[in-house]
């Protein structure tokens, strides 16, 4: 009976080491979960730290196109203005000074082919002659007076073709700013638009490292929970190990003394019969 209480404490024993045994392993298996998690989580985190970076770079580029875009417009404007009012004023001079050398051109052919006349005709009369040829002379001074004139109204449309053109681009730049008012419209609602999901993704983005820091801290908590937990259940298991060595050895012993006592009475009665026999 007393082999067979033994049996059965062996097997326990047995059982509550596979037990154990099993325990630890997924204590293990979980600990390297939780380690696998974390590296996991600091990945994530170096990624979202990341993206922080290239949002920030992407609002930055943004709001230096927004102000190239304003340098732009103004540069283009001036050189337009420059660009249109020398364009206006030299084909306006050139047009007007080709007309004038055409009616100069056609009154000095006039009078060449008057002088020619003369020169032909030599029955005219001398006074005829000089008629004609103070006539010509007369027309030449003409001619010369116009010329004199043109040349002050030369100088005079310079300035009013400048003041033409003005009041033209005057007009034009109120087309032109309606339209850019227009167009700046679309364009600032465009960019308010990109700046907008900067922002939401900015703050998506601080929302999820904040997370992903709890999440970590809590991980590591955990884990500083489980190592603490394993170091305590070897501390506790020490002492049991010693008191089930000592309670084996005491269940040895006793087994052992009544057997000794078994033995030392069956002895005592066999010779008591035999000294009945006697």
């Amino acid at each position: 009976k007393s082999h067979e209480t033994a049996a059965g404490e062996a097997l326990e024993r047995t059982r509550q080491e596979e037990e154990k045994h099993q325990l630890e392993k997924q204590q293990t298996e979980t600990l390297l979960q939780q380690i696998e998690e974390l590296k996991l989580q600091e990945t994530k985190a170096t990624k979202l730290k990341k993206e922080q970076e290239n949002l920030l770079k992407q609002q930055w580029e943004l709001e230096n196109l927004e102000e190239e875009r304003k340098q732009m417009e103004e540069h283009r404007r001036k050189r337009e203005l420059g660009r249109f009012l020398k364009h206006q004023c030299d084909v306006q001079l050139r047009r007007r000074a080709q007309q004038i050398q055409e009616e100069l051109e056609t009154d000095r052919q006039i009078l060449s082919a008057l002088l020619e006349k003369e020169d032909e005709d030599q029955r005219w009369q001398i006074a005829r002659r000089e008629w004609a040829v103070a006539d010509v002379a007369w027309m030449m001074r003409v001619i010369e007076e116009q010329l004199q004139l043109e040349k002050e109204r030369e100088a005079e449309l310079e300035t009013i073709f400048r003041e033409e053109a003005k009041k033209i681009w005057e007009k034009r730049e109120e087309e032109w700013e309606r339209e850019k008012v227009a167009r700046d419209r679309l364009m600032s609602e465009v960019l308010a638009g990109r700046q907008r999901q900067i922002r939401e993704k900015m703050e998506l983005n601080r929302r999820a490292q904040e997370q992903s820091i709890k999440y970590r801290e809590q991980l590591i908590k955990e884990l500083e929970e489980m190592k603490e937990g394993t170091r305590w259940e070897k501390e506790q298991q020490r002492p049991c190990r010693r008191e089930q060595a000592q309670g084996m050895e005491h269940s040895w012993r006793e087994e052992e003394e009544q057997q000794q006592g078994w033995g030392q009475q069956h002895l005592e009665e066999l010779e008591q019969q035999e000294g009945e026999q006697g």
